[in-house]
């Protein structure tokens, strides 16, 4: 790539970070009109009615409990409920001269013992996947406010693609693990198709002896005409759940759709066309119901054994906290199964730690990150739904980790440390799925530097592509850096932890269609994921409020003096010559770096990679060498960029979308060339390995 300086136009201040944009305000994402997609809108008969802006998500204010406790709800809903009922479960007042009354009045004659519709104007819908006619007996839309209500029964399932927001108004549903019952908070759903589709599933209430017509009558007044609600009524029975589903648009989802290749994002894809069924009350929403052709998250029976017991574990009396490292080769479901893992404990307590060990296929930050997190909301999307900030991150700058492996070790490490020793908090530890080689060999290390309870090993067709890692086999094994016999090469560590002396080793199986190969359709690809990571990361430059997706060439960047940070390169070695042509137009880690940056009147540049703690991203745009100013485009907060003195490069890249689409150029754009030959000698990066030995040099035939 062709490096040309940007034009940016300003004058540096004293100050070491200047923010030449004003005061930016962040308020909570909030979604407006939703646009469908150009496949359903060719496609579709119904389209958006109005705009429409939908509130701010809510959040629960319950208090921290024990990991053993119940979900418990504090969140109190709009409607009136009775003080006498319990489990979640409610009685809502009515007014006897509302038309409610006088449909329930109406309904009643056709009740008998058992709480069944005996009219013949009732379509019975087995327990199953809901899709085509079903949906028009089960669902009815409001064009007015834009939204959509739907009555599912016990075990029935709704497997879509799309987004949009769900609320359970009555009774409780389950979502990738996690359990939404009414009188909670809205949730985002997103269904793209880079990855499975969700399902949700209606489960059993809680409470049988609730009076259903009664108390669902007034809930559904809120939402629909009376035509629609006494239609709906004759829906429900003492298995029935309602929910809500509402147009989403974000910040997020409206830069994803400005980039011509993603705008089908949240479309089924060509495979999935002939089984999206688009005549029903919900595709003007953004939701396409599936039918049974294409099936969602399918779990075999390892891995719901594996679920309950480590689930299980955690709600009992462990002595500590459980530990649960999870291992497997590549595409195997890792991902998946820590996600559904999360969710499900969330339905037992506030928070889960999260320590990402996976460089490629990292959960919420971009790729070649190492991250501590806590985990409080549930992940009803992949990973680039849900980006955000860790408690603690090291940007490693690599998508493998087979470079440097010392670096990466003493990484996740240093992240360990930072997590207080009192904390009863589950933890789940996320790895690569190199599983060969010296890559199984980091996998035996974190087992001995880790505190582990549990081992989940991931497998396909039978086998788990590499040797168990069973407390027996893990007493002779051989790691990176640690050898038997097993003893733990950070003691400060395991002190302070009590480790227990040795674990539960769990195998899974997955089952999931094209297990153990990499995707092949449009946006399944590996890459493909990277980029939209990164591309969600970005999107928090946008405005919260709705209106056209400003790109990034038009932002007004930081100015930052090169006296004021040090520069460095840690995927690759670059002579100092050539450091600024490297950085410029590229994807930069903000560090903070333990020492003070001193300068001698020019830039500062590292001769090796550092630890350090990582605060988030920006786009180097450009340098001023004559000013001595970088140009810094990041969402970063202002006030914890004045804490950042370094600016570290990696092998992670910009998405090429970011740099070919800039509007409001005339002829070559900035950073775009097609005039460079790779076959010049030197013209490829020079890759170094760090750390890595042969089997002989490390005591092993």
């Amino acid at each position: 790539m062709k490096v040309k300086p940007a034009q940016v136009k300003g004058h540096a201040k004293s100050q070491k970070w200047k923010d030449v944009r004003g005061k930016r305000s962040r308020p909570p994402i909030s979604s407006s009109e939703l646009n469908s997609s150009p496949v359903v809108a060719r496609m579709a008969k119904e389209h958006q009615a109005s705009v429409k802006k939908q509130p701010t998500v809510k959040r629960l204010k319950s208090k921290a409990k024990p990991v053993s406790d119940s979900k418990k709800n504090t969140h109190q809903p709009a409607f009136k409920k009775s003080p006498t009922q319990a489990n979640g479960s409610s009685a809502f007042t009515m007014d006897n001269g509302s038309n409610d009354s006088v449909d329930w009045k109406e309904y009643s004659q056709s009740i008998n013992g058992n709480g069944l519709e005996t009219s013949g104007d009732k379509q019975d819908v087995s327990p199953s996947r809901l899709e085509g006619e079903a949906l028009h007996y089960c669902a009815e839309r409001d064009d007015r406010q834009n939204h959509a209500v739907l009555v599912m029964e016990k075990d029935q399932t709704l497997c879509f693609r799309g987004k949009c927001f769900l609320t359970c108004l009555y009774g409780r549903v389950e979502v990738m693990g996690f359990t939404i019952e009414e009188g909670q908070q809205s949730y985002p759903l997103f269904s793209p198709a880079s990855h499975c589709p969700l399902t949700i599933r209606a489960q059993e209430s809680s409470d049988h002896s609730r009076d259903d017509r009664s108390e669902a009558a007034p809930i559904l007044r809120k939402y629909l005409s009376a035509a629609s609600r006494k239609k709906l009524l004759k829906r429900i029975t003492s298995n029935s759940s309602i929910i809500l589903l509402e147009p989403m648009e974000t910040p997020l989802t409206r830069f994803l759709s400005s980039f011509t290749d993603r705008s089908e994002l949240f479309s089924p894809p060509v495979s999935e066309l002939m089984s999206a069924v688009l005549d029903t009350p919900l595709n003007g929403l953004g939701v396409i119901p599936l039918a049974r052709g294409v099936d969602g998250l399918k779990m075999s029976s390892t891995y719901r054994d594996a679920l309950n017991m480590v689930v299980s574990a955690c709600r009992g009396d462990m002595d500590g906290c459980a530990v649960i490292l999870v291992c497997g080769t590549k595409n195997v479901g890792k991902s998946t199964f820590i996600r559904s893992l999360i969710n499900t404990l969330l339905n037992h307590t506030t928070g889960v730690d999260y320590l990402e060990g996976d460089l490629g296929q990292t959960e919420f930050t971009p790729a070649g990150c190492l991250s501590l997190s806590t985990v409080r909301e549930p992940l009803l999307g992949p990973p680039f739904t849900h980006q955000c900030t860790p408690e603690h991150m090291i940007y490693y700058g690599h998508s493998s980790c087979e470079a440097d492996l010392e670096r990466y070790l003493e990484s996740l490490k240093s992240l360990w440390r930072r997590r207080s020793p009192s904390r009863e908090t589950p933890v789940i530890i996320n790895t690569m799925g190199w599983v060969k080689g010296f890559g199984f060999q980091v996998l035996v290390d974190m087992i001995r530097f880790f505190p582990v309870s549990h081992v989940v090993q991931l497998g396909h067709s039978g086998i788990t592509q590499c040797p168990a890692l069973t407390p027996e086999f893990l007493r002779t094994a051989h790691g990176c850096q640690t050898h038997p016999p097993a003893q733990t090469a950070l003691d400060e560590l395991t002190e302070s932890h009590s480790p227990p002396r040795s674990y539960t080793h769990l195998i899974v199986q997955s089952e999931f269609q094209g297990v153990g190969r990499q995707g092949t359709a449009k946006h399944q690809r590996t890459n493909e994921h990277r980029e939209l990571s990164l591309l969600a990361y970005l999107s928090q430059l946008q405005s919260p409020d709705p209106g056209p997706i400003r790109p990034l060439n038009s932002l007004t960047p930081y100015q930052v003096p090169h006296t004021a940070v040090s520069l460095g390169v840690i995927h690759c070695e670059v002579v100092p010559n050539h450091m600024f042509y490297a950085a410029n137009a590229s994807l930069v880690g903000l560090c903070c770096l333990g020492e003070k940056v001193t300068s001698r009147g020019g830039p500062v540049l590292l001769s090796q990679a550092p630890i350090c703690p990582c605060v988030g991203f920006g786009v180097l745009r450009g340098i001023d060498m004559a000013r001595g100013l970088y140009f810094l485009l990041t969402p970063v907060d202002p006030t914890i960029l004045r804490k950042v003195n370094c600016l570290l490069l990696g092998a992670i890249s910009l998405p090429s979308c970011i740099l070919t689409s800039q509007p409001g150029f005339e002829g070559e754009m900035p950073y775009v060339t097609t005039d460079y030959s790779f076959d010049l000698t030197g013209a490829g990066k020079l890759r170094v390995f760090k750390g890595l030995m042969r089997p002989s040099q490390m005591g092993m035939q």
